[in-house]
């Protein structure tokens, strides 16, 4: 009798490789996910390092910058210090990022007429990005030099834009230059090249 009932307490073979199945599954499902896990960590972290690095990620705020770049839309910036007149950079203002677009860079004269026209060194621009021109808050002595190691920025939306025009703001000094604007990666309506 006790024979018999040794026998039915040990398992089946069948028993026993079903368990050691279900261990090598554990084992192996323990294994993948801590790889996926992990990989997952490190492509992260190479994307904020990229992102802080190379090409900062910002997202635009307030309406400035219309019709170029609307509230909310997400960016791509580039850092670079060799930006031309006419690009769309970013640049620290009081804590804050600001996006405005280069107009003029040291050495160059800029006047404002009241009819919000822009002369660059006694020439108008063209500026087809503008819905409307306006001279905007403007307290600086007109015409303007821009002084060394600066850029004369102003915004798109000449109405409301605080810019170079405003001495509370001033030309933007080139180390306060975050890069230059080059992508819009959302709204996917809007998304291509700045």
């Amino acid at each position: 009798m006790n024979d018999e009932r040794k026998e039915m307490d040990l398992p089946a073979t069948q028993q026993l490789e079903d368990e050691l199945r279900r261990l090598r599954y554990k084992e192996n499902f323990a294994k993948t996910l801590w790889s996926t896990v992990s990989s997952l960590i490190v492509v992260a972290a190479l994307t904020v390092v990229v992102s802080m690095l190379f090409v900062p990620v910002l997202r635009v705020t307030g309406t400035s910058m219309t019709p170029t770049m609307l509230n909310d839309e997400l960016i791509l910036c580039v850092k670079s210090s060799n930006f031309e007149k006419g690009d769309v950079v970013a640049f620290y203002y009081n804590n804050k990022v600001l996006l405005k677009r280069v107009i003029g860079v040291a050495g160059d004269v800029i006047d404002i007429s009241e009819d919000g026209t822009v002369y660059l060194n006694d020439e108008a621009l063209d500026e087809p990005y503008l819905n409307e021109k306006a001279l905007g808050e403007c307290d600086i002595e007109l015409p303007y030099q821009v002084p060394e190691s600066r850029v004369f920025v102003m915004g798109d939306h000449r109405a409301i834009s605080i810019d170079s025009r405003s001495s509370s703001v001033g030309c933007i000094a080139e180390e306060y230059v975050i890069g230059k604007v080059f992508f819009r990666v959302y709204p996917f309506s809007r998304c291509g090249i700045v």
